[in-house]
């Protein structure tokens, strides 16, 4: 998928939501408790649920490694769900791999060999070679770490080098030409609304994957302000805020119920800010 097809299921449903799959088994609702996987049984009612008003989904895989083979084999059949079921989905394996190339590039053939995924969250923090083996693959796309809405953020992100630049802006100045805005993602927390004004002057064009919408905290209406371009380039991710919006039998309703008040939020901004 390019950003040309990206942004056409943005515009047909009118949303730039990415549903993240945080699928953590302590918080799964009783009713799933017989299940033969309800870590799978979970998701798979949550994507049915939600599926009309999202573009994206990004199932993390601490959630899935946590429970070794068999969390690894519900993200597989997750993925599997989807592109079976919903093909026009575009799915981000929130990885955060981010290793020297010849290990990237079994990162690489780990993710991207069976089509499982159109993404992985990456780490540049090693330089370029870490980030290539991704490229390797046409129609995929790497995810690059940018400005994240983490409390310690500042540690590294925010260090001033000798240039005046930020640490995050000189990742973003590097890594824009290893790939193009048909490959090229970037992750920016969405605590960080106000700084993507700045960040849209070095990236422009790019797509922005936006977590930190909801439980954490983060404004929409300020990230579709700062952060749209031409082709509305955001996926904004709610998790928590979503999948556990209910902890009862009805917890796929309520996670429908969330999808769609955000859709009508992204509605409305798409409007204001991207006319048709």
């Amino acid at each position: 998928m390019n950003a040309n097809q990206l942004f056409e299921q943005i515009e047909k449903k009118r949303s730039f939501l990415c549903v993240g799959l945080d699928t953590d088994l302590k918080k799964t609702p009783e009713c799933l408790s017989g299940a033969d996987d309800p870590q799978f049984e979970f998701n798979r009612a949550v994507i049915d649920a939600t599926a009309p008003y999202t573009v994206c989904y990004k199932p993390n895989l601490a959630f899935y490694e946590e429970n070794g083979p068999a969390g690894l084999a519900s993200f597989e059949k997750t993925c599997r769900y989807l592109r079976e079921r919903y093909p026009e989905m575009f799915v981000i394996a929130d990885a955060k791999r981010g290793d020297i190339g010849n290990t990237s590039q079994m990162y690489a053939r780990a993710f991207f060999d069976e089509g499982l995924v159109d993404a992985v969250t990456l780490s540049p923090y090693m330089g370029r070679d870490t980030v290539e083996p991704f490229y390797n693959y046409p129609g995929r796309w790497a995810v690059i770490l940018a400005l994240t809405s983490n409390p310690s953020a500042s540690d590294f992100e925010m260090l001033r080098l000798e240039n005046g630049d930020y640490l995050y802006e000189q990742v973003l100045k590097v890594s824009r030409s290893w790939g193009t805005t048909d490959d090229t993602m970037y992750v920016v927390g969405a605590t960080q609304a106000r700084m993507l004004r700045s960040i849209r002057k070095i990236v422009p064009h790019h797509f922005l994957l936006v977590p930190g919408v909801g439980a954490q905290g983060g404004s929409l209406a300020e990230v579709a302000e700062f952060g749209m371009n031409k082709r509305c380039g955001l996926l904004v991710n709610s998790s928590r805020g979503i999948i556990y919006a209910d902890r009862t039998e009805r917890f796929a309703e309520a996670a429908g119920a969330k999808a769609a008040e955000m859709q009508r939020q992204m509605e409305t901004l798409l409007g204001r800010f991207l006319p048709r």
